[in-house]
Formats: C-alpha cells, structure tokens, sequence
C-alpha cells in the first residue's frame, strides 16, 4: 500500500490471481456443501405445521423429543427460539390431520411431560405451497440476474455485464454454501435477504465500474490494470464508509431483533461482507480479463469527431 500525495494507492489487480484462487476455493467448498448437507429448508419451503410453545423454566431439547417421540411424533425438529424456555416444534405434514389437530397432539404430549407449557403460535404451509416457494424464488433470482446482464450492456459496455453477474452469483453461491455448512435454517426471509445482497452488491460494482469508464476517458496514459487500480482506489473511502455503516445497524438488528430476524440480519449481514470483497475483486477482474480497454468505453461521436479531424 502506498499514499501519494494524500490519495490511497493499493495495487488491489496485482493480488488478482489470490483473489481468484480464494474466490474459486470458498465456491467449490459451497457447492460441495449444497451437494453433501443441502439446506435447511424452513417450513416455508418443505411444508408443514410450525408450533412456538413456552415452558416456565429452561427446558433441554432432547426432553422435547423425548416427550413427543412417545406419542409418535418421531420426524420431529426442535429448536430454542430467543430464549432456553421457548422452543420452536416443526413437524411434517401428515395426511388426513389438520394444523389444528396436530398442534392439539403436541401440546398435550408436551404439557404430559411438563405442566405449564403454553402455546404461542402455530403456522401451517401445505406441500405444495412450499413446492411453489421453492420454484418460484429460484425463479426470482434467475430472472434478476438476467435483468441485471441487459442493464450493464446498455448502461456500460458488454465486457462489464459478465463479470457483474459472476459477482453474484458468487456472492449467492457463497452466502448458500456457509448456510449449507452451518445448517442454519433458509426460509422466505433468507430469500428475501439474498435478493437484497444481489442489488447491495450490484449498486456498488456499478459505482466502481462508472469509475472505471469514466477514468478510461479521462486518463490518457495508463494501462487498464492501473486505471482500475487508480478507480477502486478512488472509491475505497465510499464503498467502506457504506459497507460499515450497513453493518453497524444490520449487527445490532442480529443482535437485538430477537430470534425472528435472525435468519434475515445473518444472511445480510454475509451479503455486505462478500459483495464488497466482489465487487473490488470479482466483477473488476473480469472485466479486466474480458479485455476492456479505451476504445471499447469512448463515446461513439467523439470517435466520430476524432476520425473526421484526421482527415482534415
């Protein structure tokens, strides 16, 4: 790292080949992690009846199994939820009973092993609502991806719209990987926070990239890795300001939200992390790889202009 003149100057493309190397290991370790564990689908997605109950002292989960296991209910997950005392009961649906019932059945088999248990809440999402969810979001976020591919070849230049996308997707991919390594439960709210990472990441690589176009006009003399350099240099001081100040308030929402946001804070809370890393590393060293240059970023009529001027 050096500093000239008071402006940052960090050789950020020559460290592209570790970038790449580490960008390449983290998507591998997550697809072989979505292959192996799959994801925790929450009952959004598989279908089912969720029942949040309250127990007056602190309970141990493996009580709960126990209590439920004897009457039956052996495909079970439980879970604390905020709290040693509330537990979150997720059973899959079975045929012929309703949400109702079966919440019924649970509550009794727990209140059988311990006196003043209280329901707090069930839900219910039938099979082939979550089957729906399940198609339906991938579907999402495929389409947003194209959307975003058209964008950057009108917005900028066709070089520039790959490596946007492999961005995200490896910021998606790697975000899917960790909750796939951790087990941690991937409902709507995860989706939600994807499709949220997907435009984070993407309005700060097209920051760098506006940058970037507009110094490959501006600087006559350089070559396309020091124009890139000088580029994410310049936007370093923006990009880690609002990088920092999302993630003060998304750590205190993870923190202070309580159990229902969990989920949601986590997986944004990675999204932040991994779309500012991307988009210094990942989207600019693609493009840098697809070969933009000077000419592929100068305005059609002042190329005109030029040619008609060499003439004279």
């Amino acid at each position: 790292m050096r500093i000239f003149s008071g402006k940052l100057s960090i050789d950020f493309m020559g460290k592209r080949y570790i970038a790449m190397v580490f960008s390449a290991v983290l998507v591998v370790i997550s697809i072989g992690a979505l292959l192996t564990n799959g994801l925790n689908f929450g009952i959004d997605f598989t279908g089912g009846t969720l029942i949040e109950v309250g127990y007056p002292d602190a309970v141990d989960l493996e009580d709960v199994r126990s209590a439920l296991s004897v009457s039956e209910f052996a495909q079970v997950q439980v879970q604390h939820f905020g709290s040693s005392r509330d537990v979150l009961v997720r059973i899959a649906p079975k045929a012929g009973q309703e949400s109702a019932q079966l919440s019924e059945e649970v509550l009794a088999a727990l209140q059988e092993q311990t006196a003043g248990v209280e329901m707090r809440r069930v839900e219910f999402v039938g099979p082939q609502v979550g089957k729906e969810l399940t198609e339906q979001g991938g579907l999402a976020m495929i389409y947003a991806l194209i959307g975003i591919l058209i964008y950057i070849i009108v917005r900028f230049q066709w070089r520039f719209a790959p490596g946007a996308v492999i961005a995200l997707v490896h910021d998606v991919l790697i975000i899917v990987g960790i909750f796939a390594i951790f087990q941690f439960d991937f409902d709507l709210t995860v989706l939600a926070a994807l499709l949220a990472v997907i435009g984070y990441s993407l309005n700060d690589t097209i920051v760098v990239f506006d940058r970037i176009r507009e110094n490959f006009r501006k600087i006559r003399k350089a070559t396309p890795i020091e124009i890139i350099n000088t580029s994410i240099n310049q936007t370093l001081a923006r990009t880690m300001m609002t990088s920092l100040t999302t993630l003060l308030v998304l750590v205190s929402l993870f923190i202070f939200g309580g159990e229902v946001i969990h989920a949601f804070s986590r997986a944004l809370i990675l999204g932040v992390v991994v779309g500012t890393y991307s988009s210094i590393y990942v989207a600019s060293t693609a493009a840098l790889a697809l070969g933009v240059s000077k000419a592929d970023l100068m305005p059609a009529q002042k190329e005109e202009e030029a040619a008609d001027g060499s003439n004279i």
